[in-house]
């Protein structure tokens, strides 16, 4: 299953980006405001250089299947920037993706992302100095989030033979590469 084959052959780049946004500070309550603002922004300009790519290179069997619709979260990491007081951008790096497949590679880091998030906006809400913050992008599918994953998941297991695996991780190794070195 290409999730699987995913899930093992990123987890250095997961296991990075983790260490990048102090991750271990959610988990013992001394994650600050400021962490908080760079790992939103990081994740802002990811998307930024992503979304609109990923979605426009999906066939709309994807498109379908995946209800692309409901995964738009470039919008929502926008209310975040100005709840926060930082600034949208333009984007500013090419960030390509060469097939379908790379596209649904990058879009596992992004639902990755998803999942890892609903579990900060939860830690952070009983966080002192994270009363006033909104969750959108974090808390994006609120009680939706398993089933979304699953969904994700599904589609991807279902859909993608085994000999475009290495494309699909070439996707996803592309864009936790921008997402580590983006600052």
């Amino acid at each position: 299953m290409v999730s699987e084959y995913l899930k093992q052959n990123t987890a250095e780049y997961h296991d990075a980006a983790e260490k990048l946004f102090n991750s271990e500070k959610i988990f013992n309550k001394t994650f600050t405001l400021e962490d908080y603002k760079k790992i939103i922004h990081t994740n802002y300009l990811m998307l930024l250089h992503s979304e609109d790519k990923i979605f426009s290179s999906l066939s709309d069997k994807y498109a379908e299947k995946l209800q692309l619709e409901e995964r738009k979260k470039l919008c929502l990491i926008e209310k975040d920037l100005k709840s926060l007081s930082l600034k949208n951008q333009e984007a500013s790096h090419d960030l390509e993706f060469i097939n379908e497949h790379e596209a649904l590679g990058a879009m596992y880091v992004i639902e990755g992302s998803t999942l890892g998030g609903n579990v900060i906006a939860k830690q952070l809400s009983k966080t002192e100095g994270f009363d006033d913050v909104t969750f959108n992008f974090f808390g994006c599918y609120q009680e939706n989030t398993g089933p979304m994953w699953k969904n994700f998941k599904e589609v991807l297991d279902t859909e993608v033979a085994e000999e475009s695996y290495n494309e699909v991780l070439s996707g996803a190794k592309k864009l936790y590469s921008f997402l580590l070195n983006v600052n």
